[in-house]
């Protein structure tokens, strides 16, 4: 039937197959973008013929053939959109399933009732597509850095120059055998053996490339931690927000050119060891979440540093009104870059944000403190006064009744007996 599309899922993206009209109604009914799926790659390396890879992948729909197959970035809206259709578990791992079908409703696409027998026949295959997909989703990716490097601005070669460091001296020459490999997969379609044996050395200098600069992230975090002084405080936050971006951009370059390797990667092992494609695609997927979460723990201690500094500088404005704002105001401008860093490169961002305490506000707040203090002094004053006026009137009227009794006893006649 022309009208059914079926769809697979890695959890990171879709793909949407089947004859071409439907798969474009499909997309465009809910309104997703997308990529196109070179399933053809898959006839050749996996051994099948075009009625074979027709079978595979249209054995759902009995179609005489199935020439197009989109890809589509999950996004939390797109997913929440193909959730509806209810896609089901398959014997790939973390790979699910579903077949719908078009009904006379144009905006209504509804899940079709097929049994187990009717999901992708051939094994290869269902291991074949999600890698397929996983190097679409690790391309885009490479695309958001390239664009990443281009809004900061990022002079990388001359950060990667000014180090001293060997292994930061091969990074520059490292990236372009990775990209001059991927430039020529784009051509031929696949990734040869000359062509692998120039960069499959290459993922350790990217590692320790990464690793270095991970350190650089960490000594700045723990310079920030020693300074006790504002003006060391205001020195080395401007010295962290003006290094800390050049960092970032060599991390970002490091996870570039790891997802092009990793893309370079699963060329050859579909087509030199097919049948272990599957469980290589879940390692590059498993490693790259740890490499995430290895650049997240070290960038958000960094944020963490930053945030106390600015606390501690707000906490002195009033007597540093120079020097602290400008440690909150560095203190943001390290938020911001590694906020967009993160947003790059799909990672989860606490939010950090503390705002320069102005000058005036401070000495507002100390002003009306004295006021309080003093108010509250010259209630007690006055308290006090009144206490005391007090207990003088009542001394002075004790006094004033014995010189009254004196004076009347003197006036008083003596009784003659005592003369």
């Amino acid at each position: 039937m022309d009208n059914e599309v079926e769809l697979l899922s890695d959890g990171d993206g879709l793909a949407v197959i089947g004859e071409p009209t439907a798969v474009q109604g499909f997309l465009a009914t809910l309104g997703l973008p997308s990529t196109e799926l070179k399933l053809s790659r898959l006839s050749a390396v996996l051994g099948m013929g075009s009625a074979g890879l027709q079978s595979a992948t249209a054995h759902i729909a009995a179609a005489p053939a199935v020439d197009s197959a989109r890809w589509v970035r999950l996004t939390e809206e797109s997913a929440r959109k193909v959730n509806e259709f209810g896609l089901m578990p398959t014997s790939e791992s973390g790979v699910s399933h579903a077949m719908i079908g078009k009904p006379g409703a144009i905006q209504s696409w509804i899940k079709l009732d097929k049994g187990p027998g009717q999901l992708p026949a051939n094994p290869r295959m269902l291991a074949g597509t999600p890698a397929l997909m996983a190097q679409l989703a690790m391309q885009q990716a490479m695309n958001e850095v390239t664009d990443y490097l281009a809004v900061i601005d990022a002079k990388l070669d001359d950060v990667l120059r000014a180090q001293k460091d060997s292994v930061l001296a091969q990074m520059i020459g490292t990236g372009l055998q990775i990209d001059e490999a991927m430039t020529i997969r784009q051509h031929v379609g696949h990734v040869n053996e000359v062509t692998w044996s120039k960069v499959q050395a290459s993922a350790g200098t990217i590692a320790d490339t990464q690793a270095y600069a991970l350190l650089q992230l960490d000594a700045l975090a723990e310079k920030l931690e020693r300074k006790s002084t504002i003006a060391d405080l205001m020195k080395t936050a401007n010295d962290t927000a003006a290094k800390t971006r050049d960092w970032l951009a060599v991390l970002a370059r490091c996870f570039q050119l790891q997802d092009a390797i990793a893309i370079l990667e699963l060329d050859r092992v579909l087509e030199t060891a097919p049948d272990d494609l599957a469980g290589h695609r879940l390692g590059l997927k498993a490693a790259r979440h740890e490499r995430l979460d290895t650049i997240a723990r070290s960038t958000e201690r960094l944020l963490t540093r930053m945030e106390t500094a600015a606390a501690t500088a707000n906490s002195k404005v009033l007597f540093n009104p120079i020097q602290s704002p400008a440690v909150v105001q560095a203190s943001t401008s390290v938020t911001t870059s590694i906020g967009d860093f993160h947003e790059r490169l799909g990672i989860d961002t606490a939010e950090h944000n503390v705002e320069a305490r102005r000058w005036a506000v401070a000495a507002a707040e100390v002003r009306d403190l004295a006021r309080a203090k003093g108010a509250d002094a010259v209630d007690t004053g006055k308290r006090l006064g009144v206490e005391t006026r007090q207990r003088a009137g009542s001394a002075t009227g004790k006094i004033a009744n014995r010189v009254a009794d004196r004076a009347r006893r003197r006036r008083e006649p003596k009784d003659d007996t005592q003369i």
